[in-house]
């Protein structure tokens, strides 16, 4: 069969993806948790996020991973809607003080796009960008911040 891929072409390195997920023996069908755990990996490699998610998902999501046996989840304040053929992406995400927004933007739109087209094969349609929040250095992280039980004690 000249259509079946090898396995070197399944790879990061393997050829792209470019046929349409309904083929002559069968379908695929992706889940939108695919979709938005490789949209998460793609927008947190570029660099001056901070953190993806809105305040409060990253609330909940920093008390999940408190709890033992707890993930943190690679597609927080990321939604996905996925078609047989396309697919729309909503992300929230922090960014870094002192990075320049409109390129922040554009450059994880653009990661997020190629991402998911190159492993899945779907179009993505959209891509849209809420900024919910600057870092700024002297801030601290959630996980650093201390907790009422962990404080000293003024009185012994």
């Amino acid at each position: 069969m000249p259509d079946t891929p090898k396995p070197s072409d399944l790879t990061k390195g393997g050829a792209a993806h470019s046929g349409p997920l309904t083929e002559e023996r069968g379908r695929t069908a992706l889940a939108d948790g695919v979709v938005e755990k490789i949209a998460g990996m793609a927008a947190r490699e570029v660099p001056g996020i901070y953190a993806l998610g809105s305040g409060l998902s990253r609330t909940f999501g920093a008390m999940r991973d408190r709890v033992p046996g707890g993930r943190s989840s690679v597609s927080r304040g990321i939604k996905a809607e996925v078609g047989e053929k396309q697919t729309a992406i909503d992300i929230a995400l922090v960014v870094e003080y002192g990075v320049v927004i409109p390129q922040l933007a554009a450059a994880v739109r653009h990661n997020i796009i190629s991402a998911v087209e190159r492993m899945t094969g779907l179009e993505v349609v959209e891509v849209n960008i809420a900024v919910n929040d600057v870092h700024l250095p002297d801030e601290l992280d959630e996980d650093e911040e201390e907790q009422p039980s962990e404080r000293r004690s003024r009185v012994q």
